[in-house]
């Protein structure tokens, strides 16, 4: 099952409906998706690492825009969307206390939480909920998920031939380390919040 998936992004990278399906996924996981859009970066750059760069541009757009949305839920929303988002991913009786590290540390949250594999949703719904400035999400937003994407896509252009043989030969543990990261990302979501 894991090459068959594995396989249909590869082949994706050649249709011209992949970019929109990656930039829907990107869009989504930054507001409410639980799914990071490397699920179609990474194999879409193995396949073509020629446009390793115009994928990590895409990703990096349309996640700050799925942010604003994000944003938005936590601003206008939070009594309902938001609440419940944030209760189904386990962080209810954390908010408050990331809320109030919002005005000592608002910058270095956004920053650090972009580029890292702790779910992104949080950081945009409580950035809104926190009322934190908007033009100031949004330029932070564009350097960390800018740069998150684009370290991706500085590796696979230039290394991209030899990551495909590796991931190719195992990819049964790639996958299973890059599930054990995200479980671990909610994890330090959790603890550090």
């Amino acid at each position: 099952m894991l090459r068959r998936i594995y396989n249909w992004c590869i082949d994706a990278a050649h249709k011209p409906y992949s970019i929109w399906i990656m930039g829907a996924v990107s869009f989504a996981e930054s507001s409410f998706f639980p799914v990071p859009p490397d699920v179609m970066l990474i194999p879409m750059s193995l396949a073509r690492p020629e446009r390793a760069w115009w994928y990590a541009f895409i990703c990096t757009l349309t996640s700050v825009a799925g942010g604003i949305v994000g944003y938005g839920i936590g601003a206008l929303l939070y009594d309902s969307v938001g609440a419940w988002l944030i209760q189904l991913y386990g962080y209810a009786d954390k908010v408050d206390a990331f809320r109030a590290g919002y005005a000592e540390y608002g910058a270095w949250i956004i920053l650090l939480k972009g580029l890292t594999p702790i779910p992104y949703k949080l950081v945009t719904i409580t950035s809104g909920f926190a009322n934190y400035n908007i033009w100031q999400f949004i330029g932070l937003s564009l350097i960390a998920r800018g740069g998150r994407f684009f370290i991706v896509a500085i590796l696979l252009n230039r290394y991209g031939g030899w990551i495909r043989e590796t991931i190719e030969k195992h990819l049964g543990l790639w996958v299973s380390l890059g599930a054990i990261v995200l479980v671990l990302g909610f994890v330090v979501a959790v603890k550090l919040i």
